[in-house]
């Protein structure tokens, strides 16, 4: 694949209107989240829901990719017509998760450092050949009194940089995904900080590493305050702090930046996204790639029946796919 070939897919990728929806969750999360509904982690299920979720009627209008999971994008429709055949025959692009999750960073407690470099160009290859066009490594980065060192930012920038010059070269489009962790009682300033110096360090090492940033995507979390903060963030602030730092540390050559909830509920996820947009025009579209923020309340509706609850849940997730379209355009009403 050529260098304009990677420009053209990270475009099409935040065209506008339009995100990500991920649904990359490895078998013990989707485990935790099929038990929570009461639903047999079982690879048939696995394979019924993430088709329940890609056959969507509609769902190109608002979705322009979808992240899946090493077995999701070796498995088929029930009628035998392979994932990745049925996403682009139906305008939307195939991706991969290529990493292989955070485990503690030696001589750094409570830092992680996510694993996934060895063998990495095979297994890029290998995905090439299945049909991903695009792939996606997240890196971990926890707030605390002590959290995160610098070597825990850097070692993690080195990685995502690493990791997105192998899909270059292997001819997919990286989305490079530093994600701050919103667990925490941090206040927004604090995660503003964090977030400057992890997106420096990122763009720091991207550079190094000779990655083409035309045919690169940034997958952000937003600027918020943690979970037990003593003053919850609101709309118009996570927007205000988001996009001011997103534009004090992101070159405006890159195609665009998405989103991840990151534990937000689903509404406000939207929201968030929404009061950013409307704070523009950007050097980028801010768009989304969510997951439960996509997917939890079709996922509670489908377990209740998960052969008659197919065709509602499916509205279940048009809809929200069409409230985040709305949101990557500043429209939404909420």
């Amino acid at each position: 694949m050529s260098i304009e070939d990677l420009e053209t897919i990270a475009q099409k990728m935040v065209a506008p209107g339009k995100g990500i929806i991920a649904i990359d969750e490895s078998t013990t999360t989707i485990a935790r989240r099929f038990k929570a509904v009461g639903i047999e982690n079982t690879e048939e299920n696995r394979r019924a829901y993430r088709e329940l979720l890609l056959t969507t009627p509609g769902l190109s209008e608002h979705i322009s990719g979808a992240i899946l999971y090493d077995e999701t994008i070796r498995q088929s429709t029930k009628d035998g017509v392979p994932f990745t055949e049925l996403m682009k025959k139906n305008g939307i692009i195939p991706g991969i998760k290529v990493d292989k999750g955070p485990v503690a960073l030696a001589g750094f407690p409570g830092d992680v450092i996510t694993e996934g470099l060895d063998g990495l160009r095979e297994r890029l290859q290998e995905y090439a050949r299945l049909g991903a066009q695009f792939a996606k490594w997240r890196a971990v980065i926890n707030i605390s009194d002590d959290n995160p060192s610098s070597s825990a930012i850097e070692a993690n920038a080195h990685a995502l940089a690493r990791y997105a010059a192998l899909c270059q070269e292997a001819g997919i489009v990286p989305m490079v995904e530093p994600e701050v962790i919103m667990d925490g009682n941090h206040s927004i300033e604090v995660s503003y900080e964090v977030h400057e110096a992890v997106l420096r360090s990122l763009f720091n090492a991207l550079y190094e590493q000779n990655v083409m940033l035309e045919g690169t995507i940034l997958k952000a979390s937003m600027v918020i305050a943690g979970t037990t903060a003593a003053e919850p963030s609101e709309a118009s602030e996570v927007a205000e702090a988001t996009v001011h730092v997103l534009k004090a540390t992101v070159p405006a050559s890159l195609p665009g930046i998405v989103f991840l909830s990151g534990g937000q509920k689903d509404e406000q996820a939207t929201a968030n996204l929404n009061e950013m947009n409307k704070l523009g025009p950007h050097p980028w579209p801010l768009s989304f790639s969510y997951g439960r923020a996509m997917q939890q309340a079709a996922l509670d509706l489908w377990s209740k029946d998960l052969k008659g609850n197919v065709a509602e849940a499916q509205k279940i997730v048009a809809a929200r796919a069409k409230e985040n379209g709305l949101a990557a355009l500043g429209q939404w009403k909420g």
